[in-house]
């Protein structure tokens, strides 16, 4: 079993481009974090909202558990709202702001949403991983519950 991250575009002027990838020492932690946890992570970051929806629905189709879901640019997404409820994988939404600055969140409802983490930059992530790795029963290191 794995938890999805997947990213969403970022906005440039009137353009969307494919969100910047993880600073080095997030990845390596956060990869490291679900291996002690007994899982894995895919990650996939998105150009648009095309590819976001699509790799949603891939990872609701796979062996996933949790997706940590970042919208980016697609947090007003009709298309996204519409799409979350019909999938089977809970999310963490995770927006990679500042607490100066947040992003806005989609709404309170939509899908099988088990928490938000923003506030943090980049470690954001970390902390959804562990909002993920909670509900699946193995915050502990090493610890998998109903498995």
């Amino acid at each position: 079993m794995s938890i999805f991250i997947i990213r969403g575009p970022e906005a440039a002027g009137q353009l969307m481009r494919t969100a910047q990838p993880l600073p080095a020492p997030v990845l390596k932690a956060l990869v490291h974090r679900a291996i002690d946890a007994g899982t894995t992570v895919a990650i996939r970051a998105c150009g648009s909202e095309q590819e976001l929806l699509d790799a949603l629905r891939v990872a609701d189709h796979s062996r996933g558990e949790v997706t940590l879901l970042d919208p980016g640019a697609c947090v007003g997404s009709l298309r996204l709202q519409k799409l979350l409820p019909h999938l089977h994988n809970v999310y963490v939404e995770v927006h990679d702001d500042d607490s100066a600055t947040p992003e806005a969140c989609l709404p309170e409802h939509v899908g099988q949403r088990i928490g938000v983490a923003h506030g943090y930059c980049a470690q954001s992530y970390m902390h959804a991983l562990e909002i993920a790795l909670d509900h699946l029963g193995c915050s502990e290191v090493g610890c998998r519950v109903g498995t």
